[in-house]
Order: C-alpha cells, then structure tokens, then sequence
C-alpha cells in the first residue's frame, strides 16, 4: 500500500513521461502553508472550485475510509429573507432570495438552523406576508438534491440577512449548501442586494 507521496510522484511521472496536457490537468500540490492560503483565496473565483482539499503525505487509501479535509472558501453576502420555517415568533431557518434580471425574487438558499438569539432578533423584524408574495405555492427542499420539503411561513420580503456562504453554487445563483445566518442588515434596501446569480458581492457596512 503506496502512501500520498509515492503515488503523486507516479502521477507526475506519468505527466511528465506521456506529455499529457489539455484535456488532461494535473491538479497542483504544495506543502508551504502560505501558498495554500494564497490559492484558497484566488483560485476560488473560479466558477466551480470551491477550496482545496488537505491530505496526508504519508497517508493510505482505506476501504470505506476518507482521511482527508476539505477547506471551503467562505464568502459573505446579502439576501433577502422570503420565507422561515417554525413561526412568526418562533423562527427555525429562513429561505432567502434574490431578484433575477427581470425583478422575480428567486430562491438562493436556506440557512442552517438559527440559534436562539439570532432567532429572537429576527423575530422582531418579521411580517406576515400579503396575498400576492411571489412565493406562493413555492415547495423548497430540506437538502440540497432532496425529495423532502420544507414547511415554510411566507415572510414580507423586505428583510435583508447577511449570510456566510461557501462557492458551491448550481443553477447560476442557488447555494448547494445551507449558509450560515450572520446579521439583519436594516442599514440596507433590497435594491442593494446582489442580484441572483451574482454571485458573492456584499454591500459595504
């Protein structure tokens, strides 16, 4: 059983020896901490690199077993909050939104669930949604790529939550992964919210 480094050395051999390029790529390895963090930083604005992954030099492939880490680069953001889970008073997560091109608030996301301070402070802030919310009859899934859906409150979209969120994004605009609730941000308008499929510009404040 060959470790990390003995097999990324017959790997770059291989490279090396057949002169492989495009469509082949061989991933790029480091062990200086500072270049991790340089490339963590920079590389991740690439659509669809989501951060690097932390292996073992001297580490084995075991059956059923992943001994690595995997560091997503994490961005913060602006939303707009659509719909909660729970109740009015007593809010579980929030589903967030973002306007597309044409001014529909399009679903981005949903949080994990909120702590109970956070949970309070939103309270205080919700209204019960009027007829006519662009949601309505909108099912939202649990989970990311789940059948199972959620049993959400409409909220007035008029809150704006800033979120951290990881790079994962599908369908140009939606998070693969729950974000994580940060603050209300009262100081701004939803016309300042990035609009969806911006990806993770945030407002100044």
């Amino acid at each position: 059983m060959t470790s990390y480094a003995d097999r990324r050395a017959l790997l770059e051999n291989l490279f090396t020896d057949r002169a492989l390029a495009a469509p082949w790529t061989l991933c790029p390895m480091t062990t200086d901490l500072a270049k991790a963090r340089e490339w963590l930083e920079s590389w991740t604005d690439v659509s669809g690199v989501e951060g690097i992954v932390v292996k073992p030099r001297h580490g084995h492939y075991l059956p059923g077993y992943r001994g690595w880490t995997k560091i997503r680069r994490r961005d913060t953001t602006e939303t707009i909050v659509g719909a909660i889970t729970g109740t009015l008073t007593r809010p579980q997560l929030l589903v967030l939104g973002r306007h597309d091109q044409h001014g529909r608030l399009r679903t981005v996301g949903r949080t994990v669930p909120l702590r109970p301070d956070a949970a309070r402070h939103v309270a205080e802030h919700l209204t019960a949604a009027a007829p006519g919310h662009p949601w309505e009859g909108a099912r939202f899934s649990a989970t990311w790529g789940s059948r199972d859906v959620l049993d959400t409150t409409l909220v007035h979209p008029a809150l704006v939550a800033e979120v951290s969120a990881d790079r994962a994004i599908d369908h140009g605009g939606v998070y693969r992964h729950p974000l994580r609730f940060q603050r209300l941000r009262p100081d701004v308008g939803i016309g300042d919210v990035p609009g969806f499929g911006e990806g993770p510009a945030a407002a100044a404040g």
